[in-house]
């Protein structure tokens, strides 16, 4: 290896100490490793900002776009809920995440899925109180096994199958070749994931219990005639075990229902009277079929779509104070509707315009997006603040997006254009359909995970540009000797490795020439060597820059470098065991 390589190899193996060993943030230190490669002479600017250009990077960026019109109307959460249900357990609820995303994975490109059910599990797990660490990093890699069952699984299987068809004599492989090995290890991986999580997977985040003394509402929603939550029951709407927030009885036809059963069955029009924190009320918000009781949001001027739930605690200046917020007219003075109020943690059983208002009383309100700004420094509330992401869902757009997700899926399967272009389409026209603001759509980007990808193929363009990771895989490879088996266990390892360390592409195409010469030099079949580079192409677990799902997940879930090594080397271990063992079986050499 030249003087290029080594400086290589030695950047790359401090800015993995860094991430295994340090907390300073992963998007720091690959750009960190970028400018040290520029600065050496390494990588030229324009190679190391090439990632930011790069098609995978851009679909991920746009993709979070998709993923929020998605959340933003309530679509995912409609196709997701009926699968995710109402685990009892985390190895229940882990099953229930992961089982789908492996079916859905093997037809669909994981990097979108893993996008669009990001949020989705995320607020599943805050819902339910399971730590959000124990749920993200099995949802990438299930989206990772379900894409070896199938050659359209991932862009490595097809890009593995496009340079062995170019070989003479190779047979083409069909669609569902993959399955013999990737179905199995699809299946052992989950059952180990599923044993295993309790003790190598860290709760990074733990579920956030609610303080005892946490300031509670009473708020009352209404269940809409005809809507999603109409016959079903308590506990199949999912309004049993909120966290945070209780269902404290049902107004129904003038009769109350007090201690309700999770049997009850909701009708149109029921009057649901929860007490619970302000979080929970955002998730409330979120639930189709539920609408707020007070008839004064329909007659604010702002659209719903661009309204905020804002806190503002009431001051002794204030004209309203001492009056009702019927008689004081407070959606006419502040163009805002009180949807609740909390005064002292005592819970206010009037009817919200029956309410006299008095200082240091807290008002939620939904209101117009600068009604922060405008009152912050008014004398007639205190304290002004906003709710974060607590704009109401736009439930009325939610086939809108539902049916431009399957566009875009049906765009991919059928191959009518690629996947940027697909997610490019998608992504305008949620948009333009006003399933999510332009300004909803900027902020949905997660610029750390885009400048970590960005980062992280400049670094594997190092890698190939000085030979160092040729040099490093011919030099294993030759370890293997002349026996087939140990060629092939050799095979994975080294594309496993390179899997790990630079990304699955280019870790396939880095190797694919070397497996199968060493195929023809040994004298037998080289298609079970290509499997066997499809899979370990594939399997990238030990680290998070190995795969982009891996990066997707690492900032939500709150993990560390070393939190994929002691999860995901067992896992990359146990099927390197089962790829080489099944193989043969079916593709014999």
């Amino acid at each position: 290896m030249n003087w290029d390589a080594w400086v290589t190899l030695g950047v790359t193996g401090l800015v993995f100490g860094l991430l295994a060993g340090t907390q300073i943030s992963p998007d720091v230190i690959l750009c960190g490793g970028v400018t040290l490669l520029v600065t050496l002479q390494v990588l030229t600017p324009a190679e190391a900002i090439a990632g930011m250009a790069n098609e995978g990077m851009v679909t991920v960026a746009l993709l979070f776009i998709v993923a929020v019109g998605l959340r933003e109307t309530g679509g995912m959460a409609m196709l997701m809920q009926p699968l995710l249900g109402h685990p009892r357990s985390l190895p229940q609820a882990q099953t229930r995440l992961m089982a789908p995303v492996v079916v859905m994975s093997a037809f669909l490109n994981n990097t979108p899925l893993v996008a669009m059910l990001l949020p989705v599990a995320s607020d599943w797990g805050r819902r339910y109180q399971l730590s959000v660490s124990k749920l993200l990093m099995p949802l990438s890699f299930a989206s990772i096994l379900g894409g070896t069952c199938t050659l359209i699984g991932t862009s490595t299987n097809l890009l593995v199958s496009a340079l062995l068809a170019k070989e003479p004599g190779m047979p083409r492989l069909a669609l569902l070749d993959m399955a013999w090995v990737g179905l199995p290890c699809a299946l052992i991986g989950g059952g180990f994931m599923l044993l295993s999580s309790r003790w190598l997977l860290p709760e990074r985040r733990k579920a956030a219990p609610v303080a005892d003394d946490a300031k509670e509402y009473t708020i009352e929603m209404l269940v809409e005639p005809g809507g999603a939550l109409e016959g079903q029951t308590i506990e199949q709407a999912g309004l049993r075990n909120l966290n945070g927030m209780y269902l404290m009885e049902i107004n129904r036809d003038k009769q109350v229902l007090a201690a309700v059963s999770p049997h009850e069955r909701l009708w149109g029009n029921d009057q649901l009277v929860f007490v619970g924190v302000v979080e929970s009320i955002v998730d409330l918000q979120r639930m189709r079929g539920l609408i707020p009781a007070t008839d004064q949001l329909f007659k604010l001027s702002e659209p719903r779509g661009k309204r905020r739930l804002v806190e503002a605690v009431v001051s002794s200046s204030c004209p309203l104070a001492g009056q009702t917020i019927r008689d004081g007219r407070f959606r006419t003075v502040y163009n805002a509707v009180v949807i609740a109020v909390t005064r002292n943690g005592e819970r206010l059983r009037q009817k919200i315009g029956d309410i006299i208002l008095w200082p240091g009383d807290t008002l939620l309100l939904e209101t117009h997006s600068w009604f922060a700004d405008k009152h912050r420094n008014s004398r007639d509330f205190y304290l002004v603040s906003r709710i974060e992401d607590s704009a109401p869902p736009r439930h009325e757009r939610v086939w809108t997006s539902v049916g431009i997700l399957g566009l875009m899926v049906a765009l991919m399967i059928v191959g009518l254009m690629p996947p940027l272009n697909a997610v490019m389409l998608a992504a305008g026209l949620m948009i333009l359909t006003k399933c999510c603001s332009a300004a909803t759509a900027r902020r949905s980007i997660n610029w750390q995970v885009i400048i970590v990808i960005a980062a992280a193929f400049a670094m594997a363009q190092a890698m190939e540009n000085t030979g160092a990771a040729l040099a490093v895989a011919q030099t294993l490879l030759g370890l293997a000797g002349d026996n087939p088996w140990a060629a092939l266990a050799m095979v994975y390892g080294v594309t496993m490795l390179f899997t790990n360390v630079i990304t699955n592409n280019a870790a396939a195409v880095l190797i694919f020439p070397i497996a199968l010469e060493t195929a023809h030099s040994l004298g037998v079949s080289p298609v079970p060597f290509m499997m066997a580079l499809m899979m370990a192409a594939s399997c990238g677990f030990a680290t998070p820059i190995a795969y982009q799902t891996n990066l997707m997940v690492y900032g939500p879930g709150g993990y560390r470098f070393s939190d994929y090594l002691r999860f995901g080397g067992p896992l990359s271990l146990l099927l390197w065991g089962v790829t080489v063992t099944l193989t043969p079986l079916f593709w014999p050499f």
